[in-house]
């Protein structure tokens, strides 16, 4: 039984006004307690939903404070302070976008319950900083609404228009993110168990505000909750709970518009045209401070439709993005993890506030289900919404949103099983695909890919999978593009063999190679090496090397096969000499170094169509490639009577190199291993190496 006490507690958690200012922190972080396991997860209980949030964001700050002040520096569009110049495109991305007054304006209209999880959430944070009696570089405060900040920043920065510089005499292209990732779910019939599973694959940087934490978050209000989130996240936004789970691939429906807008009215400025008369434009300046550089004012103005980002032909043009303004999207991910059924989660994700990603679901009760998720407005098929269109004719207004069961989406298909990679919603599976004459053309820009076809391949020809084949499969490094690839190459060498007999003998050794490949990746594998390679010349993916132009097959391997030859004597490199894991410091700005130490790994980019993504950059004056993308976390789910989970970090929960936690997972990670999820009260405890409150003396 509770102590009076304690019900007080319970209550002024749940009130409207900030807890920190109703409750002492100290007594918040006695009613929280922190287990972790020997892998340092986070495992929060608390007496309510909003102390769970106190601890979890308590638990983040400890093991990576860096990385969450980062996320909220960036949120706040203050990055230029600590980065200099290279930001100060992102930053005012963010000033134009509002993304603070937004965000305030969010939190005084929030709900009782959702304002108590970003009070607890800043509460936690200040905390933090105050018994710990760290010096953060830029936020002597975090305030509540700050949550609602990050969110937006990651959905519209980072994901929408990731890459896209602004300044006001620069003409701005508004594009998706191209993050790959991947996820399945089977249904009961395609598992041994007569359970479903689920993958969750997300393939996100493995530096930056957009890299993974795992955590767990289990309130007596009945929340129980346990996946992954970025840095400075209330609660796990993708993983399970109890009864179902979810993941997130990112898609790219259209949610964002740009309209050329006409000022041209003499002597103001400010007047727009819109239909037979003007229109005021908002102005507004922002005084940035950067770096070795001072302060700079930038001058920002906006119309109805959107901020002003640029120009063309002319034209001011604004820019408009799905859902910025009314947010949402928080209450969204937090319906998720509460619902218990499918029937509540549809419920939770029909707000449609979340603009993008297709999430793929399994329950307990046998359910599969994947949807491509998407604020996406109505619009008039008269224009062409792949260009800028013309500001000033009201037929080019959004008209609402198109709700949830209007989206591409499989439900329980008989192929038993569903997958998606990035790629179309309409080959999500072999039966019951969605008809895409039945969607508008603006909907789905996406077409097939080959992580795809591997996936549906591995899904489809399986039978009875067992839970430790679909732990295997999450790991799978069968090359599938090789298969058409590598034949090409040898059908090229055989012509030049016969015109050029002594040009063909000194590639025999390495087409030879290619030609008795199985096509899977391992880190041993010369072939994997020289077809990797090969294959970044001849399709010029975004991390490879400059290509210099196109190449016949042959003429791009002998290419590689040189470049080897140059750097370590032969050409019979294997791909983990090249392929390495390496942990940078201070968010990955370190220079990566083949003097420190660091492991091989199997996986591959993703465009060659391996399941097991691992993006490896090349860095000046070394001979290896290390990892910057790809597998970040993954988990592999069995929703059975009692849930059974497996999961791994890229590198591990604490970014302290003296750390354990530092770089444990990866171990694992390279050698295509799990490890435990604990997710039972009675698992976490008998698997804790230690518990502690929030505040507790280390």
């Amino acid at each position: 039984m509770r102590t009076p006490r304690l019900t007080v507690l319970l209550l002024a958690l749940a009130a409207v006004a900030a807890a920190e200012t109703l409750i002492p922190p100290q007594q918040i972080g006695k009613s929280v307690t922190i287990y972790r396991d020997q892998y340092g997860v986070p495992h929060v209980y608390g007496p309510t939903d909003a102390s769970c949030v106190f601890g979890y964001l308590y638990a983040q700050a400890e093991d990576n404070f860096w990385q969450v002040e980062d996320s909220y520096i960036r949120a706040l569009g203050r990055a230029s302070e600590l980065y200099g110049e290279k930001v100060l495109a992102e930053d005012l991305m963010v000033h134009a976008l509002e993304v603070e007054r937004l965000s305030k304006e969010e939190y005084a209209r929030a709900p009782v319950q959702e304002k108590a999880l970003l009070d607890a959430a800043a509460a936690g944070l200040n905390y933090y900083v105050a018994a710990n009696k760290v010096t953060p570089r830029l936020i002597t405060r975090f305030e509540p609404w700050m949550m609602y900040a990050f969110n937006r920043y990651a959905l519209y920065v980072l994901f929408l228009a990731k890459g896209v510089g602004l300044a006001p005499d620069s003409l701005m292209k508004v594009a998706a993110a191209t993050q790959g990732s991947n996820m399945w779910a089977v249904a009961p019939a395609k598992s041994s168990s007569g359970h479903a599973m689920l993958l969750i694959n997300p393939h996100q940087p493995f530096f930056g505000p957009g890299q993974w934490y795992e955590g767990h978050v289990h309130s007596d209000q009945g929340w129980n909750m346990s996946g992954a989130n970025f840095f400075g996240s209330g609660f796990p936004t993708i993983g399970h709970n109890d009864f179902l789970g979810w993941s997130h691939t990112v898609n790219d429906p259209d949610v964002v518009d740009l309209w050329k807008e006409t000022f041209d009215k003499p002597g103001d400025p400010l007047a727009y045209k819109y239909g037979n008369t003007y229109r005021q434009a908002t102005a507004w300046n922002v005084t940035l401070k950067i770096k070795d550089k001072g302060p700079r004012t930038f001058h920002l103005k906006k119309t109805h439709h959107g901020s002003i980002i640029g120009e063309r032909d002319g034209k001011q043009l604004a820019v408009r993005f799905a859902r910025l303004e009314e947010g949402g999207q928080l209450t969204e991910w937090y319906g998720m993890t509460k619902a218990k059924s499918l029937v509540e989660f549809k419920k939770a994700m029909s707000r449609v506030a979340i603009p993008l990603f297709n999430t793929m679901y399994a329950d307990k009760a046998g359910n599969i289900f994947y949807v491509y998720n998407g604020a996406i407005p109505r619009r008039s098929t008269k224009f062409d919404w792949s260009k800028p269109v013309d500001g000033s004719d009201p037929e080019t207004e959004w008209a609402g949103y198109h709700p949830l069961d209007e989206l591409p989406q499989v439900e329980n298909p008989k192929s038993g099983f569903t997958q998606n990679c990035n790629s179309t919603p309409f080959m999500t599976t072999v039966f019951d695909n969605p008809d895409p004459a039945k969607f508008p053309a603006y909907m789905v820009h996406e077409g097939d890919n080959a992580r795809a076809r591997i996936s549906r391949r591995i899904l489809y020809n399986a039978d009875k999978l067992s839970y430790e084949d679909w732990n295997k499969a999450a790991f799978d490094t069968t090359v599938i593009q090789a298969e058409t690839e590598i034949p090409k190459i040898v059908a090229r060498w055989e012509e030049i063999k016969k015109a050029d007999a002594a040009r063909a003998a000194k590639l025999v050794g390495p087409v030879t190679v290619l030609r008795e490949w199985d096509h899977v990746s391992r880190t041993n594998s010369v072939p994997m090496n020289l077809f990797t390679q090969w294959y970044w010349r001849t399709h010029r993916t975004p991390l490879s090397p400059a290509s210099k132009g196109d190449h016949d097959p042959v003429e791009a391997l002998e290419e590689v096969a040189n470049e080897l030859t140059k750097l370590y004597g032969t050409w019979e490199v294997s791909w983990g000499e090249m392929n390495r894991l390496q942990r940078n410091q201070s968010g990955g700005e370190e220079p990566f170094a083949d003097s420190r130490p660091s492991l091989a790994v199997a996986g591959g980019p993703g465009d060659v169509g391996i399941v097991f993504n691992f993006y490896a950059r090349p860095e000046k004056d070394q001979k290896r490639r290390y990892g910057v993308a790809g597998h970040s976390f993954v988990s592999v789910v069995e929703f059975g009577d009692k849930i059974k989970a497996r999961s791994i970090l890229v590198f591990g929960e604490n970014s302290n190199p003296s750390s354990k936690n530092y770089f444990d997972q990866s171990e694992l990670y390279a050698k295509q291993q799990f490890k435990p999820a604990w997710f039972s009260t009675e698992e976490v405890r008998a698997n804790a190496v230690r518990h502690y409150h929030p505040g507790d003396a280390r």
